[in-house]
């Protein structure tokens, strides 16, 4: 696929629902778990317009917390929307996955 980037932009989203599901967390160490699972090319700047448009609408609360590294830090937990947007997503990604799968074996 020449642009892997649209295909990852409406997945991204669930998966930033997902690692803040996990624990609450802040935009860089969101970057640094998305790099971890392999996805290497994501950057801060491409996460950050995410997180506006999740907490927009409303499926993520935020606090500002101090850093023992600088200046304050927003920390983002799932809002009860979010917890059901991502049950949502979970659900129509393991369908979609198993459709698309079973295209590509056949």
């Amino acid at each position: 696929m020449a642009n892997k980037t649209q295909l990852l932009k409406g997945i991204l989203e669930g998966c930033i629902l997902k690692i803040i599901n996990e624990k609450e967390t802040y935009g860089y160490e969101i970057v640094e778990k998305l790099k971890g699972y392999g996805l290497e090319d994501i950057s801060e700047g491409s996460i950050y317009p995410l997180l506006i448009r999740l907490e927009k609408n409303e499926f993520l609360n935020s606090t500002m917390k101090d850093s023992p590294f600088g200046p304050k830090r927003k920390y983002y937990s799932l809002s009860t929307k979010g917890k059901e947007e991502l049950e949502s997503f979970k659900g129509a990604w393991h369908y979609l996955s198993k459709v698309v799968n079973n295209i590509m074996e056949d």
